[in-house]
């Protein structure tokens, strides 16, 4: 399944592969995005000397099919970047890719901060680590009051990889964390019950909760259930499932979450979104479809990406494998091809990262208006000490 604009021998045709698992709703809003994006930057910019073309690939939730997916895309299309894919533990099989192909992944949806370019050169994150929530979450339970507080939160690394900021945070405004309490992604609703009915034995009362929407609308339903939503139990769930609320998934679980406080990403208002809104809109038939946070970020992905390849005047990245010179159609690991301009796959990465973290400061018309820094850890410690990214909703 693959795209592209342009067919001008005189431009450059930049191959750029994108794994989603699309029998998702989450991907194909984000596809929708990134098409949406590429049509319209070139539409902006028609004397540009670079085309993106893109090649997408289904990896069908599955983790094994990520990596294939992605080992496809390197050793048989010779893409010069890959945008996906949706989780931070596929994330992480692919950043391991990068390394050794030397060719830039960019995720728009990887938010654990297990994930760091400190790790790999070639990684892109073109969103918010989950890390910068924690400050926002320990002024809430200061704000009440509140000295005890349970952390529910799903097991993997999505999941774990806030809990050490989340904890030093609510230490430091004098906030004991009276367990931790790990839920399995794939933890049937008997289970989820037991845990709840455990914890419902405990003293404490406020519940800090971080997970997914396909487990956090569950875990909320069966503490409807059992009585875990009344008077005197406080809920906090952060933006990995509250980022959903009004968007075109997950829509018909609202009710649920009523008597919930949340974190949300903030996306001031702007002509670039109000317009890009009525587009949306179009495309999906409905009044009051509005793309989430994911897709927003999707979109100035490849904002970012196709800047930087004009600016860095990229060409395709070249390859070298001596094992694989003689073969053809592989996706084995170890015929995994290499760029021999991996130089230059870095410099489109830190290109990437600066355009994506400067955007709003510059002007530029992107529609997230988050001043991602990539990881850039002071940038965004200024940033955060500014003006905090998340925003407090209360649902009645």
């Amino acid at each position: 399944m693959d795209g592209g604009l342009g067919q001008n021998p005189t431009r450059h045709e930049i191959k750029v592969g994108v794994v989603l698992d699309l029998k998702t709703n989450f991907s194909k809003i984000c596809l929708t995005s990134i098409n949406m994006s590429l049509s319209e930057f070139y539409q902006a910019h028609p004397n540009y000397r670079t085309r993106l073309a893109l090649h997408v690939r289904d990896f069908m939730e599955d983790i094994v099919e990520a990596t294939v997916a992605a080992l496809d895309l390197i050793n048989n299309e010779k893409v010069s970047a890959i945008i996906g894919p949706r989780s931070s533990l596929q994330a992480e099989f692919m950043i391991r890719l990068a390394n050794k192909s030397q060719v830039p992944i960019i995720t728009f949806s990887g938010t654990s901060p297990l994930l760091t370019p400190i790790r790999s050169p070639y990684f892109v994150r073109a969103t918010l680590n989950d890390s910068f929530q924690v400050r926002a979450i320990a002024a809430i339970v200061k704000s009440f009051e509140w000295r005890r507080v349970v952390i529910i939160y799903v097991d993997n690394e999505f999941g774990e990889g806030m809990m050490p900021n989340l904890s030093d945070a609510l230490r430091d405004v004098h906030v004991f964390v009276s367990t931790r309490s790990v839920i399995s992604l794939e933890a049937s609703n008997d289970q989820i019950t037991n845990q709840l009915y455990k914890l419902m034995t405990m003293q404490t009362r406020v519940f800090v909760a971080h997970m997914p929407p396909n487990l956090g609308f569950r875990v909320i339903q069966k503490a409807r259930d059992i009585g875990m939503m009344g008077e005197g139990y406080v809920w906090i769930f952060t933006d990995g499932m509250t980022n959903w609320i009004g968007s075109t998934e997950h829509g018909s679980n609202l009710e649920n979450m009523q008597g919930v406080l949340g974190l949300r990403s903030r996306i001031p208002n702007s002509k670039e979104l109000g317009n890009f809104s009525l587009r949306w809109e179009k495309i999906f038939g409905q009044a009051n479809a509005k793309p989430n946070v994911f897709a927003l970020r999707a979109y100035d992905s490849i904002t970012a990406l196709a800047t930087a390849v004009e600016k860095t005047n990229t060409k395709n990245l070249r390859y070298d494998n001596l094992i694989s010179a003689f073969l053809n159609n592989t996706t084995d690991l170890g015929t995994l091809g290499v760029s021999r301009d991996g130089p230059l796959g870095h410099m489109l990465a830190m290109v990437c990262n600066g355009l994506l973290g400067c955007m709003l400061a510059t002007g530029y018309d992107e529609l997230s208006s988050q001043r991602l820094a990539m990881d850039q850890q002071a940038v965004m410690d200024r940033y955060v000490l500014m003006d905090l990214s998340i925003t407090c909703l209360l649902w009645p």
